[in-house]
């Protein structure tokens, strides 16, 4: 995911993104943990994209 793919999207979407990468990452660490994950960068990836879509709410709030 890119930020000039999110960076037009409105508040509401932003956050429901935001929901779902938090969940994805809980369970990316879960499987981690339990020795069920085969690529560990996926986390960095996950990560990478929360920084995006807050940065693209944080853009919308002092835009507005």
């Amino acid at each position: 995911m890119n930020y000039t793919e999110i960076k037009d999207k409105s508040v509401a979407e932003l956050n429901t993104m935001l929901i779902e990468k938090k969940k994805l990452l809980f369970e990316l660490k879960r499987k981690l943990k339990t020795m069920q994950l085969t690529n560990p960068n996926e986390i960095r990836e996950v990560k990478k994209d929360i920084a995006r879509v807050k940065t693209a709410i944080t853009a919308v709030n002092k835009g507005a």
